[in-house]
């Protein structure tokens, strides 16, 4: 599901993820900008930083982190979330993704989208989102459902069941 063709460190992750934004935002126009206006590259880098230590079985601190993260970035993603390369938080305030979701490369988000769950359930019960989609201000996509390649979620849409390229 994540093109793991090329594994990266997480040195080289973050710095791909800092240059993100100098490719899908026109209003970037210096570092000093990235450094204090972008809370989603914040929150992604940071998230990198918890999900490494969860992978480690330092799960608790990467929760402490986590929570940390949200407190700077008004941003919530859970440490255990899979989120591939090149995933870009456009606004980042309010955005929520949680414990089971899997984000592959190429996703833009934009503030207030929630990726959540609708079971109490233990196991996969977030959704997945596949690669090259665009993630709509205010959207709420829930449950183990699967967003196809290539989708556009609008603006404040509530999605529960899957779509396809062929909805899209």
């Amino acid at each position: 599901y994540i093109n793991m063709d090329k594994q990266l460190t997480l040195w080289q992750l973050i710095k791909e993820d800092f240059s993100i934004p100098k490719k899908n935002d026109p209003a970037l126009h210096s570092k000093l900008e990235l450094i204090f206006n972008y809370p989603g590259v914040w929150a992604i880098v940071n998230y990198r930083i918890a999900n490494r230590l969860y992978k480690k079985g330092l799960k608790r601190f990467a929760r402490i982190f986590s929570g940390f993260s949200q407190l700077l970035t008004n941003t919530d993603i859970h440490p255990c979330a899979t989120i591939g390369r090149r995933v870009f938080i456009d606004h980042g305030f309010g955005v929520v993704i949680g414990e089971t979701t899997i984000i592959e490369d190429d996703v833009l988000i934009y503030q207030g989208v929630t990726l959540g769950g609708v079971s109490l359930s233990h196991g996969k019960r977030h959704p997945t989102i596949k690669k090259n989609c665009v993630l709509g201000s205010g959207s709420k996509i829930l449950g183990n459902i699967i967003i196809g390649e290539n989708c556009k979620v609008g603006a404040n849409s509530v999605v529960i069941k899957e779509i396809g390229r062929a909805s899209c």
